[in-house]
């Protein structure tokens, strides 16, 4: 007897890519032995209630979306005592979460194959601010707002580049915000262009933590914070310190914590999941273990 899928799909994501091979795919995962029902999102948040509502009644729920599509799919399943797993079929442009479980990208059949060959794995979510969630990674400052302020229509027609452009644009605007950090280990002060607490080896398909540092299950996420590097040769060394992976700046910090609490003196705008999160003076993060089981 075939076991039962629910596939969501995101028709905006990846320039509709979904479309270029979903049938091939669709008879990979049948002779595969499961049946897969069809759910079609037409806004945010419905991938979520989607999840909710109808994730109990099958053995195993995948997505076809970007990186923001699985964090929708993922805070449905928290709403679940027993959530079943999950595959993700990435389909966008970042796709920071497809890089760190070096899953194929924008290929839908490549994905079905990968999700049949591969094993459920413990996967930690994100908590922000008592009631929201995130896949992978929780953000302020410097360059976050690239990702949901890149217009669509950049997005489809530059794809990744879309983003670096966007970031780039930001250079002149960069801002340091007087910061409170207290987490498992302590508490930081300082003047930080730059804060996040995350899950993952890629950030915003640039940066890339040292995969020897992250652990997806462990119960832990990784705290970046940058101070302010007070010149543009500052901010240089900082930018060389994270591509070479070496974080050797005394700019940059690279922690691990089960919970971080920010406080600002004034509004900070965070993301979350490469999507705009709101702006705060306070808010509390922490990690979830293993809430859910990933597919890779």
């Amino acid at each position: 007897m075939k076991k039962k899928l629910m596939l969501i799909i995101n028709p905006a994501a990846g320039r509709g890519g979904f479309k270029v091979n979903l049938p091939e795919a669709l008879n990979v995962l049948d002779i595969g032995g499961y049946r897969t029902t069809l759910f079609f999102t037409s806004g945010r948040g419905e991938a979520t209630e989607f999840a909710a509502e109808f994730a109990p009644e099958y053995d195993t729920v995948a997505c076809i979306g970007g990186d923001g599509t699985l964090s929708e799919v993922l805070a449905g399943l928290m709403r679940l005592k027993d959530p079943p797993p999950v595959g993700y079929f990435p389909m966008g442009t970042a796709n920071d979460v497809a890089t760190t479980l070096a899953l194929p990208k924008n290929d839908t059949v490549g994905a079905a194959k990968r999700m049949l060959s591969g094993t459920p794995h413990p996967y930690d979510i994100g908590g922000f601010d008592g009631d929201k969630f995130f896949a992978y990674i929780a953000a302020f400052g410097a360059f976050t707002e690239a990702s949901y302020s890149t217009p669509q229509n950049q997005k489809k027609v530059l794809g990744h580049l879309a983003y670096v452009l966007q970031g780039a644009a930001q250079l002149p605007k960069i801002e340091a915000f007087k910061t409170r950090v207290e987490y498992d280990e302590g508490v930081i002060e300082a003047n930080l262009v730059y804060g996040s607490m995350s899950n993952s080896t890629s950030v915003a398909g640039i940066v890339r933590l040292n995969e020897e540092m992250v652990s997806l299950g462990d119960g832990m996420s990784e705290l970046v914070l940058v101070k302010d590097p007070g010149s543009v040769e500052g901010f240089g060394e900082i930018l060389t310190s994270i591509l070479s992976q070496k974080y050797d700046s005394d700019k940059l910090l690279v922690l691990h914590t089960k919970r971080a609490k920010f406080s600002f003196e004034k509004p900070v705008a965070w993301t979350r999941d490469g999507e705009a999160g709101g702006e705060y003076t306070e808010v509390e993060l922490c990690n979830y273990h293993a809430p859910v089981r990933l597919i890779f």
